[in-house]
């Protein structure tokens, strides 16, 4: 296996990447629609719904001689070939920080070594399995998916359209029984067949009845709802669900689902990429992890407006103009805060990060505004108090009320293990929101 490792939001040469030449020509230059039209699974759900990954946006981005990459970080492969894109605040060592994010936020198994070089197929087959029962929670909140089947039956109670050569060959001779069949609305579908065949696959797994417990009423839910499931139906139930796509807009969380079953079944027999020349790979958006994780740390502080889910939206003008979504917005309204989770080094935090976070500021009569961002150099804490005056009048002083603080997460760089790095990372969290205490 052909290996390459590299980092988020990071230049490279092009020759770095001589040795994985069949996949660096099938991703570079592409963008994350197409890649997520030809396999590739993007969390959150789908391009459109990360606020920080757009549709335009591309992996691995020709520069003149070099690649640059931007805020994605996960697995991809073709054939024999690997790209690792790890988080740019590992430090020199193994990436247990992206590993530590996945953790918290999506409550991933403690049980994968991104960092080992051998089978990293099985490392990509496990992130799929990890993420099922998100994706079953999240589908399963509109209830089981149900749709109009055609059952075939052959009784006496004729309910719907004859089978004529279908009676002549079972019911020949006349034995009082029609062939028949009849449109139904079901909950016992291809979908939620497909949704069944793959619960039963995680459950054969050694941690399976870890991972499904989070999701146990949702997958007693699927349970009752499938009672025509059949083991040795696998393959059939697989075919139709290619051939018949989650079509309708208001069931969009059950099309995520319906993909990510497809590729833990159909990868589950002859593992990831085997014998294919098909682009695959896991890909997470950085900066929404990041907001998410820095939201776990504060949520009891600050309010956190959500952009995807519209929840907690905010105008800047009266009659319902300028609509923003602030990523935080303190709850104690006397000495109010806003706060702007960024995934990148304080040093690219400037220009418009700061006109948007003082428009926040000024909406809400905050005087104090944070940029919350990843801090791998060990640099504390800058103060950026806001000016007054104007160069024309020379009367440029900075006023003593009104300030910015790039307040950095430290990120351990010397941990030898991922236990070590997990019990570094609560000291430095517990350090972290002690700002706002």
């Amino acid at each position: 296996m052909k290996l390459l490792k590299i980092r988020d939001n990071s230049r490279q040469k092009k020759e770095a990447f001589s040795h994985i030449g069949k996949l660096t020509d099938r991703i570079a230059d592409k963008t994350l629609e197409q890649l997520e039209r030809e396999g590739v699974f993007l969390f959150p759900e789908a391009v459109e719904d990360a606020e920080d990954m757009t549709e335009d946006q591309m992996i691995l981005q020709s520069i003149n001689d070099g690649y640059r990459t931007g805020n994605a970080m996960g697995f991809l492969g073709w054939g024999d070939e690997r790209l690792i894109i790890r988080s740019r605040f590992c430090g020199g060592g193994e990436d247990y920080f992206f590993q530590y994010l996945l953790d918290r936020v999506l409550d991933f198994p403690n049980i994968v070594d991104m960092e080992t070089d051998a089978d990293q197929d099985n490392r990509l087959f496990q992130f799929l399995l990890f993420l099922f029962p998100r994706y079953l929670k999240v589908a399963m909140r509109k209830g089981p998916f149900k749709q109009y089947i055609r059952r075939q039956y052959n009784d006496g109670n004729v309910k719907g359209t004859i089978d004529v050569a279908r009676h002549i060959k079972r019911n020949t001779p006349f034995t009082g029984k029609i062939a028949y069949h009849q449109r139904e609305f079901s909950f016992d579908n291809s979908l939620m067949e497909l949704v069944r065949h793959t619960v039963e696959f995680i459950r054969g797994k050694h941690y399976g009845n870890r991972l499904l417990v989070k999701v146990k009423d949702e997958v007693k839910r699927v349970v009752d709802a499938t009672p025509g499931y059949a083991p040795c139906d696998r393959q059939k139930i697989i075919e139709q669900n290619k051939r018949n796509a989650v079509r309708h807009a208001y069931f969009r969380e059950y099309l995520a689902l319906q993909r990510l079953c497809l590729l833990i079944l159909q990868r589950q027999k002859h593992q990831i990429g085997s014998g294919s020349r098909q682009i695959y790979g896991v890909l997470f958006d950085g900066a929404w992890l990041w907001e998410e994780y820095v939201n776990l740390l504060i949520r009891d502080i600050f309010y956190h407006p959500s952009n995807k889910s519209g929840e907690g939206a905010q105008r800047l003008f009266h009659r319902n103009a300028g609509l923003i979504y602030p990523d935080f917005i303190s709850r104690d309204s006397e000495k109010r805060i806003i706060a702007d989770a960024k995934y990148k080094p304080m040093g690219n935090i400037g220009n418009r990060d700061y006109l948007q976070v003082l428009a926040y500021m000024f909406r809400f009569d905050a005087k104090t505004g944070y940029y919350l961002y990843p801090e791998a150099e060990g640099a504390g804490d800058l103060n950026l108090w806001m000016n007054r005056g104007s160069t024309y009048e020379a009367n440029v002083v900075p006023r003593g009320d009104i300030s910015v603080i790039k307040h950095g997460l430290q990120i351990p760089a010397d941990a030898q293990s991922y236990s070590e790095f997990a019990v570094c990372m609560r000291q430095r969290e517990r350090a972290f929101v002690r700002a706002f205490t």
